[in-house]
C-alpha cells in the first residue's frame, strides 16, 4: 500500500489562523491560498528552502492585503499550526502492515521525520518517500516509481491512497489501484478483502 500523509493520516488545526484572519478582515482560507500557491510551497516541498524561508514567502504574499506585522503573524501561525493523527486511520494502517508493506508517499518538508516522531508515527510504515528528500513532488511520475521500488512489488500490485484526485489519477495511469480518500470508510472499504473484513 502506498499512502499519502496529509488529509489522510495527519490533519491540521487551523482555528487560530482563522481567528487571526477574521481579526485582520481577511476571508477564512486566505493564508492557505497564499501558502499553497505553487511558487510559494514548491521550493519547500522540494527541499530547496526551509520552513523559515517559507514563512517569509507567505508573509510577503499577504502584505498586499494586511500590514507587515499581521502578515508575519499569520504566516508564523500557519506554519506552526498543531496537527494530529486520525485515530480511525492509524490503527487500520497498522493492521494493513501486518499483511503487506506500507509506504508513505507524501509531498512534505524536510521536517517530516521529526513530525512523524512527534505524532508517534515513526513506525507506521515500512518506508517513507518524502518529496523534500527525493526532490520530486506528486503527481510527477518519478515519485511513484521511487515508492513502487521501495515497496518491492510491481506497480500493478500497489494500492495508492490520496486525498487529491490528480495524485490518484496519476497513480492509476501507471497501473496502480487508486483510492480517492475523503473519509476513513474509503480506506476500510479498499482493504476489507485483504483484512478479511
Amino acid at each position: 500500500m502506498l499512502c499519502d500523509l496529509d488529509n489522510v493520516i495527519r490533519f491540521y488545526d487551523m482555528s487560530h489562523v482563522a481567528a487571526l484572519e477574521r481579526s485582520a478582515g481577511l476571508a477564512e482560507g486566505t493564508t492557505a491560498e497564499v501558502a499553497y500557491a505553487p511558487e510559494v510551497d514548491q521550493p519547500l516541498l522540494l527541499g530547496r528552502i526551509g520552513k523559515e524561508e517559507w514563512v517569509e514567502s507567505i508573509a510577503r504574499g499577504l502584505r498586499r492585503a494586511v500590514s507587515p506585522t499581521q502578515a508575519r503573524e499569520l504566516a508564523v501561525a500557519f506554519a506552526a499550526a498543531p496537527s494530529w493523527a486520525d485515530q480511525a486511520v492509524v490503527p487500520a494502517l497498522r493492521r494493513i502492515r501486518e499483511h503487506m508493506p506500507v509506504v508513505l508517499v507524501t509531498n512534505a518538508t524536510s521536517d517530516l521525520e521529526e513530525d512523524l516522531l512527534s505524532l508517534g508515527l515513526s513506525d507506521l510504515a515500512d518506508h517513507v518517500v518524502s518529496s523534500a528528500r527525493v526532490g520530486v513532488v506528486k503527481p510527477d511520475r518519478a515519485i511513484y516509481d521511487i515508492a513502487v521500488e521501495r515497496a518491492g512489488v510491481p506497480g500493478e500490485r500497489c494500492l495508492f491512497v490520496d486525498d487529491r484526485l490528480e495524485n490518484v489519477e496519476a497513480a492509476a495511469a501507471l497501473g496502480m489501484t487508486g483510492v480517492h480518500y475523503r473519509r476513513p470508510q474509503d480506506l476500510h472499504t479498499a482493504v476489507a478483502p485483504v483484512l478479511g473484513a
